[in-house]
């Protein structure tokens, strides 16, 4: 039996527990949160856009 025949399946499995790795840190690790980046309201241009008749609260 050759080595090859040997490690190849070991490197399949290793290469398959290594991307589940991956996406596990990539979820918690993402940086990315969109409450940070919620929209104020409108802003200068639109304002400017719509003047006092648009700024109804």
């Amino acid at each position: 039996m050759s080595a090859a025949r040997i490690t190849l399946p070991l490197y399949r499995h290793l290469d398959r527990i290594m991307a589940g790795w991956h996406r596990l840190t990539d979820g918690v690790l993402d940086g990315y949160r969109p409450e940070r980046h919620y929209m104020r309201g409108p802003g200068p241009k639109w304002h400017a856009k719509h003047g006092a008749a648009g700024a109804i609260l």
